[in-house]
């Protein structure tokens, strides 16, 4: 009996031990931290600048325009974020890596 409670808790414990694994395997948030530029120019970014310094902190992206402007993004996935005020807009990352902003501006990783 002493031998099957311990072939059954080293069960367990190898079940555990793989659904934590299968968790960390996952990964991580895509790294989006760098210095960011803002095109079509100059119009459609001149309000909210033309170049973004973005840090990164798991899921949460704290951006700085060039021009003083301060605002949070959130990753909702490791594709799609939304960044409050003050631009309030939602960005998809495209294959290349170039981020499309609901309000019609493109940044790309400098």
């Amino acid at each position: 009996m002493p031998g099957r409670l311990l072939f059954a808790l080293s069960l367990g414990a190898l079940a555990a031990g793989a659904i934590s694994g299968s968790a960390n395997a996952q990964g991580a948030a895509p790294n989006y931290a760098g210095t960011w530029h803002c095109s079509p120019q100059p119009a459609s970014c001149q309000n909210s600048g033309q170049t973004f310094t973005v840090t990164q902190s798991g899921n949460v992206l704290d951006i700085k325009s060039d021009n003083g402007g301060i605002g949070q993004a959130k990753l909702s996935s490791n594709t799609t974020m939304s960044v409050g005020g003050p631009w309030n807009m939602v960005g998809v990352v495209q294959p290349d890596g170039r981020i499309e902003w609901s309000n019609g501006t493109v940044w790309s990783k400098q």
